[in-house]
């Protein structure tokens, strides 16, 4: 019976995971050692704590992949409730880096609520449109009043100012509206509406437009090169010296101070240098894995509540890394947001396990039923 347990697991999804951020904790270190020397004295200061949130974060992939995901139902009001508090906890007690009042300080860590409320309101969206289904074709009241919720988080996140998680939650969101079942024109009017609004936002702050200069052409003007546009420049510098095998690992140039945030937003950079393309391809490769595991669990779900938590979660990791990507390589503007297991921070790392967990709880418990189904048929 237990090896039978064990063969419902999903072992693509699990294994994927697994060494992606586990080559993510070792690229950080590589990233951040010169980093480290100079701030901390310790060149392994970096790996150390994101060594400790990669085991607290395989401990919560176990929690919830043994977790009954039916259970987060009942939960995702709840969950909902502290994601508000914690946001507004951020803004009365959180800690400013760069600008940003996004985080909280716990003795010598910090934690940022607003990664935890995506994965909250992934959860609460799959919930309430998985009982919409009747009517979800009614604009006012199958597909506005949960949306009400997001847009009041929306705005509670866009307080810190931190306009790349915000929209990223717009973008899950709308996913989810759209995998209801909701009709075009009715997600049209809310795709126009939400991009008229990020893009407010993205225009209402100088340094924002910055980044968008910089999207456009960095090597426009000497002075632009040296604001906005220096970290796309560098990164641009580190993928060229990178080329197709890298230059082994631990000895990328750019991240001895000359490349910004290596080892958060632009880690990307440093494994493309190091590594070359085989370095990013592997990377490629264990983030489709997870995509395909993820959207194959989803289509096998005998619910709508697991297909779009299914899809919800996919959707929100695929689409940060994707985005983190093209933020790297200049094929999108910065936008802040790290790449799921690979950027240092353990709140990221946490949300992104926490999420695989359920993943890999929904596609088990597929496997279970697919296997019931067929031992009654045979009998």
């Amino acid at each position: 019976m237990k090896l039978k347990r064990y063969k419902d697991y999903d072992w693509w999804l699990i294994s994927a995971a697994l060494l992606l951020s586990v080559f993510g904790a070792i690229m950080i270190y590589s990233a951040s050692f010169p980093l480290a020397i100079d701030i901390y004295d310790n060149p392994s200061y970096f790996f150390d704590r994101q060594l400790i949130w990669l085991i607290i974060g395989w401990g919560l992939f176990f929690f919830f992949m043994h977790f009954r995901y039916s259970m987060l139902k009942k939960l995702s009001p709840f969950l909902i409730m502290l994601s508000v508090l914690l946001l507004i906890a951020v803004l009365i007690l959180g800690t400013e880096i760069r600008g940003a009042n996004s985080w909280i300080t716990v003795g010598p860590f910090s934690i940022q609520p607003a990664e935890f409320v995506k994965l909250a309101i992934i959860v609460y969206l799959a919930q309430v449109y998985s009982q919409k289904q009747a009517y979800i074709n009614k604009f006012i009241s199958g597909v506005i009043p949960p949306l009400v919720v997001v847009v009041f988080i929306f705005m509670l996140i866009m307080l810190q100012p931190d306009l790349g998680t915000a929209a990223a939650i717009l973008m899950t969101s709308g996913i989810i509206v759209f995998l209801s079942g909701a009709k075009i024109r009715h997600l049209t009017v809310l795709g126009l509406l939400s991009g008229m609004v990020v893009t407010y936002f993205a225009l209402s702050e100088s340094y924002r437009v910055q980044r968008l200069i910089a999207f456009r052409d960095p090597f426009e003007t000497a002075e632009r090169a040296s604001g906005g546009a220096y970290q796309l420049i560098q990164s641009y510098i580190s993928f060229a010296h990178g080329g197709l095998t890298g230059v082994g690992l631990g000895q990328s140039v750019q991240k001895m101070h000359f490349l910004p945030d290596p080892h958060t937003d632009f880690i990307l950079a440093v494994i493309a240098e190091e590594l070359g393309i085989f370095g990013i391809g592997l990377v490629l490769i264990c983030l489709l894995t997870i995509a395909w595991r993820g959207i194959v669990a989803g289509i096998r779900c005998h619910n709508t509540f697991g297909t779009l938590l299914a899809f919800g979660l996919v959707f929100q990791l695929t689409s940060q890394a994707l985005i983190n990507a093209g933020a790297a390589t200049g094929l999108l503007p910065i936008t802040g947001l790290p790449f799921p297991f690979l950027s240092y921070g353990g709140s990221s790392l946490l949300v992104s396990l926490a999420g695989i967990g359920i993943l890999a709880n929904i596609s088990k418990d597929g496997k279970r039923k697919k296997r019931e189904q067929e031992q009654t048929t045979a009998a």
